[in-house]
C-alpha cells in the first residue's frame, strides 16, 4: 500500500512539473538558470514515471495472468503510457530525410490511403502498428482487451490481426508467398559421373589391352605368364618381375604395352560377370598338348563366350613326348573354336613354357590382335577402374588392385567405389614404385579405402570429398534396405509361383558337376526327355570335374542350383556357398538325383487346394464356458467332424474360418455329429457368436500338380 502511494505521489509530482505555469517576474540569467533546472528536473521525472507505469503494467499483467486481476485494471497504466508516450518530450526523433525508411513504413503508404493492410506472417505486433500509423502499445492495449498477452517484438495469429484492423478502421488481407518464392533450403544430390559416351575421335588414345590367361589345372598357365614376364625383364624392356598387384605391364617386339592379369582366368570372369564389369578384352586359352581339352577348359571356353571375348589358344608343352597339337586343334572344333589352318577364325599358337618356343609369335599375336580390336580411351575424361584385387594390409588398411579403364587417376582424386567412399592417398605401379598418376590400361595398387572394395566393383572419380561421402552414405543405405528384402538364392524347396499368366515356363536352373564326361551326357540326356508343358530344367554349366568356386560364383550370378554326381567339393567352393547363399546338392545314384530333379520341378508348381463342404450347422444359443463362449448348434444338413475346417458365416459373409476346436454331445466330445442333432461347437479362439449363424464345415485338400 505504501509503494502504491508512493508512486501516486510520484505521478503528480511529474504532472504538477508538465502544468507548471508560473508567471513571476524575473531576469533573463535567472529564468534560464530555472528553466535548466526544470528541464532536467522534468526529464528525469518522466523518466522515473515511465518506469513506474511500465512496472505497473507488468505486476497487472502478472496479475492478470495468475488469475488475480482483471484485464481491465491493466487498461489505465497502459492508457497513460501511451498518452506519456506521445508527450513530445518522450517522441522518438523523426528519421532525418537522409535516412532510408524501412520496409514497413515502405508498405506503410500505399496500404493506408485505402485502409487495407498486406503483411505476410509472421505478423509482427511492433510491424502491424507501423502500418496502421499507431504506436505498439495502443495495439498491445487492444490485444490484452482480446486477452492476447504478447510483447511488441512477438507475433500474432491472422485471425487476431484482422480483429485489430477492424477495431481501427482498417481491413486485413494475408499476402501469399508466389509458388516458388522466398528462401528454400536446397536439397543437394550428388550422383556418380555418367562414362562418357561419343567421345570425339581427336580425344581418344590407344590404350594397353588387357589380357588373361584361362585353362585347366596344369596346363601351363604361370609358367607361360612367368616366362613372359622374365623374358620381357631379361631384353631390358618395361615390365615387373615382382608380382605385386597381381598385374603387370609387358611391351611386345614394336613396343606395344600389354597388361597382363595374373589372376586365375575363371575367377576373374566368374565374379566381375556376376557384377556386371568384366575388364578383360582379350582372353588367352591355354591347352596342353598331351592332354588335349580338359572340364576345366570346357569351363574356361564357356566363360569366355558368355563374356564375349576374342580368345587366341595357346597350345603349351609341345616339346613333351607324346604331345599331339592337331589333336588339341580337333578337339577345339568341336567347342566352335575353329583355327584358321582350317579355315576358321580363332588363332592357335605352339608354344612351350620350358623352351621358349613360339612364345615371341604369342606375345606378338596379342599384341596385332589389340591392334585390331583398336583399343582406345580418352585420359582427359573423368577418371574410372576396376578392382582386381582387394586386401587389408598390416600398416595401410584397406588397399586395392586396379585397372584404368578411362581418364587419369592422379593422388588426391576423391572416389566413389561400390558403396564406399575415398581418397587417393598414394598409388604403386606393378613393381612396387610410388607413382603420381595412371593412364588408361595401366595396373596399379590405391591406397586410401575407407572400407575393403569387392572384386568388380569399379572405381569412379568425384568432384570433391564431401560428394564421395555423401553418395557413399546414401548407397550404403540403401544396401542395408535391400539386404533387409534380399530373397533366398534358388533352392529345391522352395515353391516358386508360374510365369506371369502362365503363358511362360517356369525354369530350374543347374548346374552339374560329375566324376566323367560320360556321366555329364547320361545325366543332362536324361533330365532333358522329362517333357511337361509348365516347367523345364536348365543347365547354365555341365562338366566334369570337382565343384569349384567358379561354379558357385556363377550359380550365385544365375541365381542356379549346384548338383554334384560322384564328385566333391573344394574348400574354397564351401566358403563361397556359404557367402553366397548358394545350395549344393550332391548324389551318388543317379536315378536318386533325376528324381529330385522331377520333384523340384514340381515344386515351382503351386498345389491346387480343392474344398468339400460336408455339412451346416445354425447357432441356436451361445453359452459361456471357462475358455470363452460356445455356440449351441442344430445340425440342418450333412454332418459336421471334429478334424474338419470351419467357417463362421453372418447373413452370407464369413467372419471367422478355422479349426474346430470342440465337438460336443450333451458333456462328451464326439468326432462326428449328423443332420438333425443338436451340440456343442467351438472354433479356435473365436467368442463372437451370434444366433443365427451359419456354421460351415469343409475338409481342405492339397492336389499335387503334374508335370
Amino acid at each position: 500500500m505504501a509503494d502504491q502511494k508512493d508512486s501516486n505521489k510520484k505521478k503528480k509530482e511529474v504532472l504538477d512539473l508538465l502544468d507548471d505555469g508560473s508567471s513571476k517576474k524575473k531576469s533573463r540569467r535567472e529564468r534560464q538558470r530555472d528553466e535548466a533546472a526544470k528541464n532536467k528536473t522534468l526529464s528525469d521525472k518522466k523518466a522515473e514515471a515511465l518506469d513506474i507505469f511500465q512496472e505497473d503494467g507488468k505486476k497487472k499483467t502478472s496479475q492478470i495472468k495468475k488469475g488475480k486481476a482483471s484485464a481491465k485494471e491493466l487498461l489505465p497504466s497502459i492508457s497513460k503510457l501511451s498518452e506519456s508516450k506521445d508527450d513530445p518530450e518522450f517522441a522518438t526523433p523523426k528519421p532525418s530525410a537522409e535516412k532510408k525508411p524501412t520496409k514497413a513504413a515502405e508498405q506503410k503508404a500505399e496500404p493506408s490511403s485505402d485502409k487495407v493492410i498486406f503483411l505476410k506472417p509472421p505478423i509482427v505486433v511492433s510491424e502491424l502498428a507501423e502500418l496502421m500509423g499507431l504506436k505498439a502499445f495502443q495495439l498491445m492495449a487492444d490485444l490484452i482487451k482480446l486477452e492476447v498477452f504478447v510483447a511488441p517484438h512477438q507475433a500474432i495469429e491472422p485471425e487476431v490481426a484482422e480483429k485489430l484492423c477492424e477495431t481501427h478502421g482498417f481491413s486485413f488481407e494475408r499476402e501469399k508467398r508466389e509458388k516458388g518464392a522466398g528462401v528454400h533450403k536446397v536439397e543437394e544430390v550428388f550422383e556418380e559421373p555418367e562414362p562418357e559416351e561419343d567421345t570425339p575421335e581427336d580425344k581418344l588414345e590407344l590404350r594397353a589391352p588387357i589380357i588373361t590367361f584361362m585353362g585347366h589345372v596344369d596346363h601351363g598357365k604361370t609358367s607361360l605368364l612367368d616366362y613372359i614376364r622374365e623374358a620381357r625383364v631379361a631384353k631390358g624392356e618395361a615390365g615387373g618381375i615382382t608380382q605385386h598387384i597381381g598385374a603387370y605391364s609387358v611391351t611386345d617386339n614394336e613396343g606395344r604395352p600389354i597388361t597382363f592379369l595374373d589372376t586365375p582366368g575363371h575367377a576373374i570372369f566368374s565374379q566381375m560377370r556376376a557384377r556386371g564389369a568384366d575388364i578383360t578384352d582379350i582372353v588367352v586359352l591355354v591347352v596342353a598338348a598331351d592332354d588335349g581339352i580338359m572340364p576345366q577348359t570346357v569351363e574356361a571356353i564357356n566363360h569366355a563366350k558368355a563374356a564375349g571375348k576374342t580368345i587366341i589358344v595357346a597350345i603349351n608343352k609341345c616339346d613333351r613326348e607324346g604331345a599331339d597339337p592337331m589333336r588339341a586343334k580337333t578337339q577345339l572344333m568341336e567347342h566352335d573354336l575353329t583355327p584358321t589352318e582350317f579355315g576358321g577364325d580363332t588363332e592357335c599358337v605352339e608354344v612351350s613354357a620350358h623352351t621358349g618356343q613360339g612364345m615371341d609369335e604369342l606375345i606378338e599375336l596379342m599384341g596385332l590382335q589389340a591392334e585390331v580390336l583398336e583399343l582406345r580411351a580418352n585420359p582427359k575424361a573423368n577418371a574410372r577402374a576396376s578392382i582386381i584385387e582387394a586386401s587389408i594390409q598390416a600398416g595401410k588398411g584397406p588397399t586395392a588392385s586396379v585397372i584404368v579403364q578411362t581418364g587419369t587417376l592422379k593422388n588426391g582424386t576423391a572416389f566413389i567405389c561400390g558403396p564406399f567412399s575415398g581418397k587417393i592417398k598414394s598409388m604403386l605401379d606393378d613393381k612396387g614404385k610410388r607413382i603420381k598418376e595412371a593412364g588408361p590400361g595401366m595396373p596399379v595398387e590405391i591406397l586410401g579405402f575407407s572400407e575393403l572394395p569387392n572384386v568388380g566393383d569399379e572405381l569412379v572419380e568425384m568432384e570433391n570429398e564431401r560428394a564421395a561421402k555423401k553418395l557413399s552414405d546414401e548407397r550404403q543405405s540403401e544396401r542395408r534396405q535391400q539386404r533387409l528384402a534380399t530373397p533366398a538364392k534358388s533352392r529345391m524347396e522352395d515353391i516358386l509361383a508360374l510365369a506371369k499368366g502362365g503363358e511362360q515356363k517356369a525354369k530350374l536352373q543347374l548346374i552339374l558337376k560329375t566324376d566323367v564326361q560320360g556321366s555329364v551326357g547320361a545325366i543332362t540326356g536324361a533330365i532333358d526327355e522329362i517333357e511337361s508343358d509348365k516347367v523345364e530344367a536348365k543347365f547354365i554349366h555341365a562338366a566334369a570335374g570337382a565343384i569349384t568356386e567358379s561354379d558357385i560364383l556363377l550359380a550365385s550370378s544365375a541365381d542356379a542350383t549346384v548338383i554334384g554326381f560322384n564328385t566333391k567339393v573344394e574348400g574354397k567352393a564351401v566358403q563361397a556357398a556359404k557367402r553366397e547363399g548358394v545350395e549344393i546338392k550332391l548324389y551318388s545314384i543317379v536315378y536318386e538325383l533325376i528324381d529330385t530333379v522331377k520333384d523340384a520341378m514340381l515344386g515351382l508348381l503351386e498345389p491346387e487346394l480343392r474344398e468339400t463342404i460336408i455339412g451346416h450347422a445354425e447357432v441356436k444359443q451361445v453359452f459361456k464356458v471357462n475358455k470363452g463362449k460356445a455356440a449351441g448348434c442344430l445340425i440342418k444338413d450333412g454332418k459336421v467332424t471334429r478334424k474338419a475346417h470351419a467357417r463362421v458365416l453372418r447373413d452370407g459373409t464369413p467372419v471367422f474360418d478355422g479349426k474346430m476346436s470342440t465337438l460336443r454331445r450333451f458333456q462328451d466330445e464326439v468326432q462326428e455329429v449328423k443332420t438333425g442333432i443338436e451340440c456343442g461347437i467351438r472354433l479356435g479362439d473365436f467368442n463372437d457368436y451370434e444366433e443365427g449363424d451359419i456354421i460351415e464345415c469343409y475338409n481342405l485338400e492339397k492336389i499335387e500338380q503334374t508335370l
